[in-house]
C-alpha cells in the first residue's frame, strides 16, 4: 500500500512534508507507514485519495509484483 501512496507522491512532484500538510495526515504517519509499522486507518487513506483523486480503493488494489508472490 505504501508504494502505491509513493507512486502517488512522486508523479505529482511532491514532498512527505507537503502531503502532511495538505491533507492532515502526520509525516510520523507516512514514515511509520512506510517502514510497516503502522497501516492506515480508511480516514487516513481517504484524505490521501481525496488529496491525489484517486478513489480510496485505488490503495487496496495489488501491483503486479504483490500478485506474482
Amino acid at each position: 500500500m505504501y508504494q502505491k501512496y509513493a507512486d502517488l507522491r512522486d508523479k505529482a512532484s511532491v514532498t512527505d512534508y507537503e502531503v502532511a500538510k495538505q491533507t492532515g495526515v502526520s509525516t510520523a504517519t507516512l514514515t511509520n507507514w512506510k517502514y510497516g509499522r503502522y497501516n492506515p486507518k480508511a480516514d487516513k487513506l481517504m484524505a490521501l485519495s481525496e488529496y491525489f483523486g484517486v478513489p480510496m480503493e485505488y490503495f487496496y488494489e495489488k501491483t503486479e509484483k504483490e500478485e506474482d508472490h
